[in-house]
């Protein structure tokens, strides 16, 4: 296959690209910077230096492309997102020879979008919840990628990531270190429901290899368990030399608010469909060496 990361060194963008890579796929990531350019080069995924508006720079290449990921994140995200889907379907329709198979395009959506619930149990074919703020708009960019005509539209919904740099949880590991302190927004009680990146990208390598039987799915990747927030906060604070004990305090601002939905998630479809399984251990069992590789990331001392 040949397939285009947006967003390409972020997050969840790069563990993807490297999962295609090691799946013996041609890997094109998408980023806006030369230096980070080096660094896709360096694992074997070709660079592709643009801004992720600048669709012309980018989208002739699916002519000749089997999926295209959108993993892209930004403030801006919701109005990039509607842009970049259009571009995409014009894109194949100006430059797809008429009878290739239909470009498999795979966008990201998050799991924050079954709402807060901390006792109904969901899945990947329950119909979304009162989510928060932050990613109300979500549910309508969804039914625009799975209902496009001119490509093979799914999406893939993350829960919480954790491993490697941190990702959101990057910002407490930071003040357990700096300030000693750890502290959630929100109240006791809640749980999180979570995705290793590692695991999270081999959702996407199966769902894009079998996107002609996933087409027009919805797939949550999410570990089967959740875990407590309050078990999370404390062991960071055994992992981290913080002192204790550990604080709640009132969400700030939307991210915050975001960061305080509880929902109880059982996916079932990528592992019916795809044969996915998550293999790496959870949040809390192998926090201290999650920990250690955000300060490896950081270069903090270890």
């Amino acid at each position: 296959m040949k397939v285009l990361i947006l967003g390409a060194s972020g997050f969840i963008g790069l563990p993807v690209a490297q999962a295609f890579v090691r799946a013996g796929h041609i890997v094109y990531g998408q980023t806006r910077s030369a230096e980070k350019a080096k660094l896709l080069a360096a694992e074997e995924i070709i660079p592709v230096v643009a801004d992720v508006k600048d669709t012309e720079a980018y989208l002739p290449l699916g002519a000749t492309l089997d999926a295209v990921i959108d993993a892209i994140g930004g403030a801006d995200i919701k109005e990039t997102s509607a842009q970049i889907l259009a571009a995409t379907a014009a894109a194949v329709q100006a430059h797809r020879p008429s009878l290739a198979p239909k470009l498999a395009y795979i966008w990201t959506s998050g799991t924050w979008i079954h709402g807060e619930d901390r006792t109904t149990v969901v899945s990947d074919g329950t119909a979304p919840g009162r989510a928060p703020a932050l990613t109300a708009w979500r549910p309508e960019q969804e039914q625009r990628v799975l209902t496009n005509p001119h490509v093979d539209g799914l999406v893939i919904r993350p829960s919480l990531l954790y491993g490697r740099s941190g990702s959101l949880f990057a910002p407490f590991f930071a003040r357990a270190q700096r300030e000693r302190v750890v502290a959630w927004p929100g109240t006791p009680g809640g749980r999180l429901a979570l995705i290793h990146c590692d695991d999270l990208a081999e959702l996407y390598v199966l769902a894009a290899e079998r996107a002609a039987i996933a087409r027009g799915r919805i797939f949550d990747g999410s570990n089967d368990v959740n875990e407590s927030t309050d078990a999370f906060l404390q062991r960071l604070v055994e992992v981290s030399g913080a002192q204790g004990p550990y604080q709640y305090y009132e969400p700030t601002n939307l991210f915050e608010k975001a960061l305080t939905t509880t929902t109880v998630i059982r996916p079932y479809l990528g592992r019916a469909l795809l044969g996915w399984r998550p293999r790496k251990a959870g949040l809390l069992d192998h926090l201290d060496i999650y920990y250690k590789a955000w300060q490896a990331s950081e270069g903090s001392s270890v």
